[in-house]
């Protein structure tokens, strides 16, 4: 039987306004067709800087060149996703395509690969691709990879701080606070970028803990080119995948994601700094990109990568797939392609002329920077005398360990920017303990920090991990955004996990950024023997090796007036400064004193003149000026020879005038310190007397330390290793008979 098909029903009559509603565009995880455009115009710019500076590298007009070729779509992203000025940033020398995102010009690139005077990264003074822009919020990066992770951490914590006490960010004129321009949102998120061989760096993991512990808003993105320099990434990393080591830290966000494919990497990264804004805690984005070009112009990767390798790489290129993918979904064809090139390289072109005609800097340059310009420690402004008690209580004499103590609660009470923090500083990280007055509290291992938790609470005083470059690290973060941590290194003789932030950061910043950063944090120490059984690690001195860095200013006090003075004045300044506190003296009946007020500071590089003399000089600090006040008593006592002893105080910078105008009245002298007798402190002060002073001399300069070796344990032993008062005493009167 044959069938009818039923007629298809006729759709209904379309509205006008249906027929005139346009189609809504096609977006592409959000990103429009015209954002689409401009990624492609930023990828092809930032790879046609890359290429710009190679030809300049091998045409010798420019002197290094390192590439963010094969980076450029995550970055990109990235640069999309953040906010230049609001949100802050922690860049590699990979991420030019981020830079140029968030508002650098090549001309701004080409001018730093020039070395320029103009240049607005650092002024001619760091290598191209270290990028710095105060605008921007692009904090100066340095060369040492990894450094910058507990920065990062330090900078979101002020960033957090700031946003719950917006009033501590206000200027205030007469100290460091008058130079800060304190910015800060409330959702802002920290921005850290390194390459997958970083990963294997201490300081990583110790940011990643910190963070995690905090839920700090801090985004750290992973390029991973699968190679640093010429060592793979399965040598770097076990099982060579980072996303598979930390994905159990907490509060995080992790993705992992296809950062050739700069939608695929937008995606990712809008998640993961919505986690972050949204105060969850911190992110890590791993992605996967390609290093086309050799690790620098002074690497050559075909030494260790074959053809093959690299083809494979090479068929992954981001540019390559971005313009397949703009032409594959109309959004360009290939004659405005070539539009949009061409008008990427004339603009490149035109800055490269621009940038070729740049003047280097002026060599009466060189010196600007290093220290502050607008805040000088060694003024007559950090020249306050101590002010008399009127309270009974306050007129006891107090020891070194005291006025320290007093001297911090008196700055916290008038500066809400300070923070302290260190191993085992606060009173008890367990608050409940001290609310339910179940202990007493602790404040550090000499007491030092005692009650200031109590008092100003956890936000402002609080235990780090057990990491000295977490502490360090962290506290160089803060201090460049205007906090001014006030930080605590437990023994010197630990200090050394932080050598890469007490050398490479802390004392560069300002001077590496030509100005554009600073980074005033207090670093205070407890340093020294004459302990009765410290032993090898808890009796090492070294302040040298912290004097031959420029940059920092190095604090050595010998008394409890001094120290705090010295600590006031290291506090309200604008320099970094190394405060180093001598154990032996913390609580010694030498040198005591009653409190000094609120506002006693003592200006930098000025010497204290203990005892007046005729005779001989002698140059010191720290715990040795009690021992030499003594030799020189008992010299003048039974031998008739006048001592005049000379206490430096502060060695970074010294008081060379004092030293100058002593050796010319007596005609001797003698330089003593604690630490080893080679290569110590005491030589350069020699060497300079005996350069400049040489004529005024009527004996040879003297030097008396300790022996060429470690602190032994038995006291026996610590006593001849060490200079004593008899030593002192047999090399003054030996001198004084020359």
């Amino acid at each position: 039987m044959a069938t009818t098909k039923p007629m298809p029903k006729s759709a209904p009559p379309k509205s006008a306004a249906a027929e005139e509603r346009p189609k809504a565009e096609k977006t592409y995880q959000g990103l429009t067709r015209k954002q689409m455009v401009e990624i492609y115009r930023l990828m092809f710019l930032s790879r046609r800087v890359d290429d710009r500076e190679i030809l300049l590298k091998r045409q010798q007009k420019i002197y290094f060149q390192i590439s963010g070729a094969g980076h450029e779509a995550l970055l990109v992203a990235a640069g999309l996703v953040l906010k230049p000025g609001y949100d802050w940033f922690y860049p590699y020398y990979r991420d030019r395509a981020l830079c140029l995102t968030l508002g650098m010009t090549p001309y701004d690139m080409l001018l730093q690969a020039m070395g320029a005077a103009d240049d607005p990264s650092s002024g001619g003074r760091q290598m191209p691709s270290h990028w710095s822009s105060p605008k921007l919020n692009i904090v100066t990066q340095s060369s040492p990879t990894g450094s910058q992770f507990l920065q990062a951490v330090g900078c979101a914590e002020a960033g957090r701080y700031f946003a719950r006490h917006p009033e501590a960010g206000k200027k205030v004129a007469g100290d460091y606070r008058q130079f800060k321009d304190v910015r800060f949102q409330g959702d802002e998120v920290v921005y850290c970028s390194a390459g997958d061989g970083t990963t294997s760096e201490g300081e990583f993991w110790e940011a990643m803990n910190t963070a995690s512990i905090r839920k700090l808003p801090v985004l750290f993105l992973i390029e991973d080119n699968e190679y640093a320099i010429s060592v793979p990434v399965e040598a770097q990393t076990a099982g060579g995948n980072i996303s598979k080591l930390v994905a159990n830290f907490p509060n995080f966000h992790f993705a992992e994601c296809d950062g050739t494919d700069p939608v695929v990497s937008y995606a990712a990264l809008t998640q993961a700094v919505a986690h972050c804004r949204a105060g969850h805690g911190p992110a890590l984005v791993h992605g996967h990109v390609i290093r086309p070009y050799s690790h620098s112009l002074s690497d050559d990767e075909r030494l260790y990568r074959p053809e093959a390798e690299r083809q494979k790489d090479a068929a992954r290129d981001p540019i390559a797939r971005m313009q397949m993918l703009l032409i594959r979904e109309n959004i360009l064809d290939e004659k405005a392609i070539d539009k949009l090139e061409k008008e990427v390289e004339e603009g490149i072109q035109e800055a490269t002329d621009r940038a070729l005609e740049a003047a280097p800097p002026a060599k009466e340059t060189i010196l600007l920077n290093i220290y502050s310009p607008n805040l000088d420690p060694s003024a007559a402004a950090f020249d306050a005398p101590p002010i008399a008690a009127s309270d009974k209580a306050e007129k006891g004499e107090r020891t070194m360990a005291d006025l320290i103590n007093l001297c911090l609660k008196d700055e916290m009470r008038r500066d809400e920017r300070i923070v302290v923090f260190g191993e085992d500083v606060a009173d008890c990280t367990r608050e409940q303990y001290l609310q339910q007055k179940l202990i007493k509290g602790k404040g550090g291992v000499f007491k030092i920090t005692a009650g200031l938790q109590m008092e100003f609470g956890s936000e402002r005083v609080f235990n780090s991990p057990l990491a000295e470059a977490n502490i360090v690290g962290r506290a160089v973060g803060m201090a460049t955004r205007g906090m001014k941590p006030v930080v605590e290194i437990q023994f010197f003789d630990y200090i050394w996990p932080a050598m890469q932030q007490l050398r490479n950061e802390l004392p560069l910043i300002r001077w590496r950024s030509n100005g554009g950063f600073s980074c005033p944090a207090v670093v205070r120490v407890a340093i020294g023997g004459y302990l009765t059984g410290g032993a090898i690690y808890h009796s090492q001195c070294g302040e040298v090796l912290f004097t031959h860095t420029p940059g920092v200013r190095v604090v050595f006090p010998s008394n409890a007036l001094d120290a705090n003075g010295l600590l006031r004045t290291a506090i309200r300044s604008d320099d970094p400064v190394l405060f180093l506190e001598h154990k032996r003296l913390y609580r010694e009946p030498f040198g005591r004193a009653p409190y000094p007020g609120a506002d006693h500071m003592v200006p930098f590089g000025k010497a204290r003149v203990w005892k007046e003399g005729s005779d001989l000089s002698v140059i010191t600090y720290g715990a040795v000026v009690p021992r030499a006040l003594q030799a020189a008593q008992k010299l003048e006592r039974e031998q008739g020879i006048s001592v005049e002893l000379i206490d430096l105080r502060t060695l970074s910078p010294y008081d060379w005038e004092a030293v100058a105008n002593s050796v010319r009245k007596t005609s001797r002298v003698m330089v003593a310190h604690e630490d080893t007798l080679s290569w110590g402190y005491g030589a350069e002060i020699a060497a300079r007397i005996a350069d400049e002073l040489f004529e005024d001399l009527d004996a040879p300069v003297k030097r008396v330390a300790a022996l060429d070796t470690f602190v032994a344990y038995q006291p026996l032993l610590e006593d001849e290793i060490l200079p004593q008062a008899e030593r002192l005493y047999r090399a003054m009167l030996e001198l004084a008979r020359f």
